[in-house]
């Protein structure tokens, strides 16, 4: 029988990176989220992951770039209140489906399983951290500016990492 395994929100974070007129990274994270694991056992091996990002959560330290973020030229958060992944596969990574903009495309992420441990009230946890690199125009998120330099303003590649932590249920 499945065990499930329920996010600790206040222990776990999703990071991304994207370069900046080709100079620099701009970090950001998105501060609403919710995931569950079902595994059969606590290797995890085969496990099924869920997760489900809120859009409107984005935070990049910068209003005005979050309000444009959530716009029609990236998120369109009003029509896409959510970012969705669905896992196909866990190992020394996770392949699923992931849904951003309303485009579903597989992705593929290096995990690194922390272990399981026993909080200070009894609870048991597990721990993941996970790293990848998308496309965003593989995700209908195309707005950009050509530089006068040569270049453009946002890369089309965006890194991806989270640090979760689960609880048994």
């Amino acid at each position: 029988m499945a065990t499930k395994w329920n996010l600790d929100p206040t222990h776990s974070e999703i990071t991304f990176k994207v370069r900046h007129m080709m100079i620099a990274n701009v970090k950001g994270a998105f501060n609403s989220f919710s995931a569950e694991i079902e595994a059969e056992d606590d290797t995890f091996k085969n496990a099924k992951v869920s997760a489900t990002v809120n859009t409107d959560s984005i935070d990049t330290n910068n209003a005005d770039r979050d309000a444009h973020l959530k716009s029609a030229d990236f998120f369109n958060a009003e029509a896409n209140p959510t970012i969705t992944f669905e896992s196909k596969a866990l190992a020394d990574e996770i392949i699923g489906n992931l849904t951003i903009n309303g485009v579903t495309k597989p992705v593929e992420l290096e995990v690194e399983f922390g272990g399981i441990n026993v909080d200070p009230w009894g609870n048991t946890k597990a721990g993941f951290t996970f790293e990848g690199k998308i496309k965003r125009s593989d995700f209908g998120l195309n707005w950009n500016a050509a530089l006068e330099t040569g270049g453009v303003l946002v890369s089309d590649d965006v890194k991806i990492a989270g640090e979760l932590q689960f609880v048994k249920a």
